[in-house]
C-alpha cells in the first residue's frame, strides 16, 4: 500500500511536520478505523510518531494500492483514551 499527499493537505497542516505523518504510516502499530459521512469513506490511522506523538492521519482511497493523505491532526483526549485502550488490548 503507497501513500501519497494531496497539496492542499501538505499545505494545510498546522503544527505537524510530514515527517511525523510518514512515521505514523510507517509504524508497525497503527489502528485503522473507517469512516464514512454518506458521500466519502475515509480510512484513518491512528498512530504514534517515533518520539510518541499521537496522531489521527485521514486517508482516501485513490486506486487499489494507493491512498491519499488528506489531514493529520492530533488526539483529542477521549481518543487518546480510547487508543491507549486498544494498544493495551492489541499487544
Amino acid at each position: 500500500m503507497g501513500f501519497d499527499w494531496a497539496d492542499w493537505a501538505l499545505a494545510h497542516l498546522i503544527g505537524i511536520d510530514p515527517q511525523e505523518v510518514r512515521q505514523v504510516l510507517a509504524t508497525a502499530r497503527r489502528w485503522p478505523r473507517t469512516a464514512h459521512d454518506g458521500n466519502v469513506e475515509v480510512l484513518s490511522i491512528w498512530g504514534r510518531t517515533a518520539g510518541g506523538r499521537p496522531l489521527i492521519i485521514v486517508t482516501r482511497q485513490t486506486d487499489q494500492w494507493t491512498w491519499m493523505i488528506v489531514g493529520a491532526r492530533e488526539m483529542h483526549d477521549d481518543e487518546l483514551k480510547a487508543f491507549e485502550h486498544w494498544e493495551k488490548e492489541s499487544r
